[in-house]
């Protein structure tokens, strides 16, 4: 309980140095692709931070490495955020990053720069205190999730050939310990008509008809996905619908639909993919699962299927019972475990190379994408000394 004690005053030491970290990161507006900024203001903190040693990887992301042991342990969080949207739904400057009233305020404290910046505190904690020598630590500032979450480490584990043994992932859980969250996959469908004079339409074939009864029946299918008792539902909505024709006076001769999916235990890409097909058997249509491949701010083009798998850790795994562990210890009472609604890095880096991950991040998830954005610096001290605790003990 002591190095507990000892790790919990040195987070609390440390709550100017890791609000003003935030603070300096929410004021360089850091979108998909455009990250270069933040990443060097970041790459520069762990430096200052004292951390062995950082870089910058060849998709953008900043890893910051304490330690040469044999165990190796991620502390991750995406450093792009989304646009800031209607600017007079704001109550302040959204890029202010704004200190008052026990919080630091704008577009990222919560979704998600809080977590790794608690995470550079945590390993400048650790620098301090000593890190065990059987022990790797990185932290990643992970890039480009808002537009492709797992991508960053699909690159980290393909290509940097790290493959950590734990990753704890630092999307807000209000403080929680998250260990899963649904999948999710992008598909489209394509509707192929004929098209005929708009006097005339008996002459065609409208391929927005056939989008249309689709529709009906996507709207239907999500009445019947299947639950999972932890994960909850399934679902899929229509998100985008898109048509052409030779002119306004005439039958449309192609429509495109865009499918959400969100996939619960048990449903992967060829089950959902499979429902689509069925539903459009006998259709001049097409059913696709998309790609992403954009250039990020490094001028590297890298992609991967727009297919983000379920994932989910049993509540007895040894990563979450050592943050149960991890949280007893430094707050005296159990901690509240559950899951993600929305999707994060976790689908690539458990979903696909089954490494154990552990969610624990500072602020609440329904302030992410959403204007007033902003995080208790309270979570920043607790998020750094869970961090620092993890990793001692792990």
């Amino acid at each position: 309980m002591e190095l507990a004690k000892q790790i919990l005053q040195k987070a609390e030491d440390c709550k100017d140095y890791t609000s003003n970290n935030l603070s300096k990161l929410i004021q360089i507006k850091s979108l998909s692709g455009q990250e270069k900024e933040v990443a060097l203001a970041m790459k520069k903190m762990m430096e200052d931070a004292g951390f062995d040693e950082v870089r910058v990887d060849g998709l953008g992301s900043v890893i910051g490495r304490i330690g040469n042991g044999k165990k190796i342990i991620a502390i991750d969080g995406h450093i792009d955020t989304v646009d800031l949207g209607n600017l007079d739904a704001w109550e302040f400057a959204p890029l202010g990053g704004e200190i008052k009233n026990g919080f630091v305020h704008g577009r990222g404290a919560a979704d998600q720069t809080g977590g790794p910046v608690a995470a550079i505190t945590a390993g400048k904690i650790l620098k301090e205190i000593g890190l065990p020598d059987n022990v790797t630590l990185y932290v990643t500032g992970t890039v480009m999730e808002e537009d492709c979450d797992g991508l960053c480490w699909k690159y980290i584990v393909e290509e940097e050939k790290i493959k950590p043994d734990c990753v704890i992932v630092t999307e807000p859980t209000n403080l929680n310990i998250y260990r899963g969250h649904r999948g999710r996959m992008e598909i489209e469908v394509s509707f192929y008509g004929l098209s005929a004079h708009g006097s005339a339409p008996e002459r065609g074939q409208n391929a927005i008809y056939m989008a249309s009864r689709v529709a009906l029946e996507i709207e239907k299918l999500n009445e019947r996905l299947i639950a999972d008792p932890f994960l909850g539902k399934g679902s899929i909505t229509i998100s985008e619908i898109v048509s052409s024709s030779p002119s306004l006076c005439a039958v449309a001769d192609f429509a495109k639909i865009h499918l959400d999916r969100r996939l619960t235990w048990g449903e992967d890409k060829e089950f959902a993919i499979n429902q689509i097909k069925e539903i459009v058997k006998g259709m001049n249509a097409k059913v696709e699962l998309l790609y992403y491949n954009e250039k990020a701010y490094t001028g590297l083009e890298y992609g991967m299927e727009k297919y983000y798998p379920t994932w989910k850790i049993e509540e007895d795994h040894p990563v979450i019972q050592n943050g149960v562990k991890s949280f007893y210890e430094l707050f005296g009472t159990k901690p509240f475990i559950d899951k993600w609604t929305f999707s994060t890095n976790a689908v690539t880096i458990n979903g696909i190379y089954k490494i154990p991950v552990i969610g624990f991040g500072p602020g609440n998830e329904e302030l992410a994408h959403a204007p007033n954005e902003k995080v208790p610096i309270d979570h920043l001290v607790n998020a750094s000394a869970f961090y620092a605790y993890y990793c001692k003990i792990f």
